[in-house]
């Protein structure tokens, strides 16, 4: 397992792709799934920075990569406080483009890029566990 903690700011973002992709590579995952794994960390990793948090530099974002028999195991930790995501509303997706919402779709796309997605929640703060099948 390997793993890091990165300041909670937007210019994080670049560090936290670059230490998930050389995990999904090392896990053996095509570069189809490798991109996904990006793509989910990357927007999972900005909801925490701007609504867990609420901007930059209040917080940290630890990450942990596992290569397990079936592929990647990624969890996600901060100390923000908790939320629902069973709150957060489904996206209306079969309305022409221009009505669609132009905020809302992380959570959506997380779960269609990951092949499991679980949310715990803590007093010390939140983990989101993400798992990629090769």
């Amino acid at each position: 397992m390997t793993s890091a903690v990165f300041p909670g700011r937007y210019t994080s973002l670049e560090s936290i792709s670059e230490f998930v992709i050389q995990a999904a590579q090392h896990a053996g995952l095509d570069d189809a799934a490798v991109y996904a794994v990006q793509l989910a960390v990357d927007e999972a990793a900005t909801n925490i920075i701007e609504h867990g948090y609420g901007g930059e530099d209040l917080g940290e974002i630890g990450c942990q990569c596992e290569i397990v028999a079936e592929g990647l195991r990624i969890r996600l930790e901060d100390h923000a406080p908790p939320f629902d995501p069973q709150a957060v509303a489904q996206p209306v997706l079969n309305v022409p483009l221009e009505d669609v919402r132009p905020r809302g779709l992380g959570l959506f796309f997380i779960h269609k890029m990951m092949d499991e997605v679980q949310f715990d929640f803590s007093p010390e703060g939140n983990t989101l566990t993400m798992l990629k099948r090769r």
